[in-house]
């Protein structure tokens, strides 16, 4: 078993000074070896097309992209290739999620080499307070905001792409600007999508939400339970499924046998984290280990988090931490193996 830390961020004020304060993680944490990375993966990315997007659908993220150049010294049309998101190729990941009674659950199976290790808590002047798991750093894989909106993100496809933004930097977008499903539905239809991806969407209401997304269309279906694997269920997007997904499948199928269990929070969190769960994966050197666990509750604008398998879980409030009544913790730690193939 090896260790995996999360470090908890912390950012405050203007979306330039939450750039200006990520520079400086950059400069000090592992996310330094993640630039060599993302030179490779966002080669031939459109950083003028992705300004110009930005400018429109979410000049705070570009703003945030500003500071984030001048911390670094480097040149913004540099940054914005690098993180905005746009146009850039992703390894597959898997992504499993259950909204059911007012709670919202989820792991995130990926490789730990590309994963930010962070959990932000932001508190922008223009936009709504959030909390969530970052990828690429503006990005997020999973989060909720002030409003109880959450929203996380599930692999499709990377063979029918566009030119278009990644899921993380897609759902960042939705945290930060959207109070609910309605206007969460509504700003996904205006994005340009580069690759095919579920979201999976819920809000104070009890709703959820799938949205089966293509670069070409999207699909909204409204379901109550929701379970979201990595394939679209739509007949018109069927076809731009993987040839494979019999494992979207049988996820799928497991979490139905769950509902009849009446779950609490607490107890799906478990049957999600269990270490032998169908549901939690150690591909990790395939880019498919279960690295979090989620429960977000957004009636009580509160999560449940666990790293790794088997983590005894930890409780964040989002509404404490906007009341300036909780001292966050610096990191949370977990145990993943990495010797399964």
């Amino acid at each position: 078993m090896e260790d995996l830390k999360v470090r908890i961020v912390e950012l405050k004020g203007s979306s330039y000074e939450m750039g200006l304060e990520q520079s400086k993680e950059i400069k000090t944490t592992e996310l330094r070896e993640q630039l060599n990375i993302l030179e490779g993966l966002t080669v031939n990315s459109n950083s003028k097309k992705a300004e110009e997007l930005l400018k429109s659908i979410s000049p705070n993220l570009l703003e945030e992209l500003g500071g984030l150049a001048e911390g670094l010294g480097m040149e913004i049309a540099t940054i914005i290739r690098l993180y905005s998101g746009y146009d850039v190729t992703f390894p597959s990941m898997g992504c499993t999620a259950l909204i059911n009674n007012d709670y919202y659950v989820r792991n995130y199976d990926f490789s730990p080499e590309l994963y930010d290790a962070r959990i932000v808590l932001t508190n922008p002047v223009d936009g709504y307070a959030s909390v969530g798991f970052s990828q690429q750093l503006i990005g997020r894989l999973d989060g909720m905001n002030e409003k109880g909106l959450v929203v996380g993100l599930h692999f499709v496809n990377n063979q029918h792409k566009a030119e278009g933004f990644i899921a993380t930097t897609i759902v960042r977008m939705l945290l930060e600007q959207c109070g609910c499903i309605e206007e969460a539905v509504d700003l996904l239809s205006t994005i340009p999508h580069g690759f095919c991806y579920n979201y999976s969407i819920t809000d104070p209401s009890g709703n959820g939400v799938v949205v089966e997304a293509t670069p070409e269309k999207q699909c909204v279906n409204f379901k109550n339970p929701l379970i979201c694997t990595n394939h679209f269920e739509s007949e018109i997007l069927q076809e731009k499924n993987k040839q494979e997904f019999q494992g979207s499948i049988n996820r799928k199928e497991f979490i139905s046998s769950l509902l009849t269990e009446e779950l609490s929070p607490l107890s799906a969190y478990r049957r999600f984290n269990d270490g032998n769960s169908p549901l939690f994966f150690k591909y990790y050197k395939e880019y498919f280990g279960t690295l979090h666990t989620v429960v977000y509750l957004p009636k009580e604008l509160s999560l449940i988090i666990g790293i790794g398998e088997n983590s005894e879980p930890m409780t964040l409030s989002l509404r404490n931490y906007l009341d300036g009544t909780i001292n966050l913790p610096k990191v949370k730690k977990g145990k993943i193996n990495q010797t399964v193939f």
